[in-house]
């Protein structure tokens, strides 16, 4: 499933499974912060995925949650949380009106696509609309890990 180098990016799901520790996505997400942590793998993600990640924890008052996610996305090595720059908007615009992504949606395609990403990792079906990108969607990858 994972490359042996290059960028991937992460969507938000992917930081919340990874976070909150979350089954049966863990094992799968644990092996891709290993490959990051070697050095051959970057993580690429949307300044959007803070917004997203920190909802829920703030909602429910669970500072240390949203403390945790606010360290990995600023502070990890190899971790990179892109800017939604004026060509983002551009590439965004873009992929809503030829394949009708949601606004969300698009701005993190649009990051992937601009960052010359080899794989777009996500448990969102949505983005499978998207030829443009290597999707790979956690539901897939666990289902093929389980033995029933």
């Amino acid at each position: 499933m994972l490359p042996e180098t290059g960028k991937i990016y992460l969507d938000a799901n992917c930081f919340i499974y990874s976070v909150e520790r979350i089954d049966p996505y863990r094992e799968i997400l644990d092996t891709l912060w290993q490959a990051v942590s070697g050095g051959q793998i970057m993580v690429i993600t949307s300044e959007l995925t803070l917004l997203e990640v920190l909802v829920k924890p703030l909602k429910v008052g669970d500072i240390t949650t949203a403390t945790i996610f606010r360290t990995v996305l600023r502070h990890f090595p190899d971790v990179y949380m892109l800017p939604i720059s004026q060509n983002i908007l551009e590439e965004s615009a873009r992929l809503r009106a030829t394949i009708g992504l949601k606004t969300p949606d698009a701005l993190h395609v649009a990051t992937a696509i601009l960052s010359d990403c080899v794989l777009f990792l996500t448990n969102d079906y949505a983005f499978r609309r998207v030829s443009e990108l290597n999707v790979v969607v956690l539901d897939e990858v666990s289902r093929l890990d389980d033995p029933e």
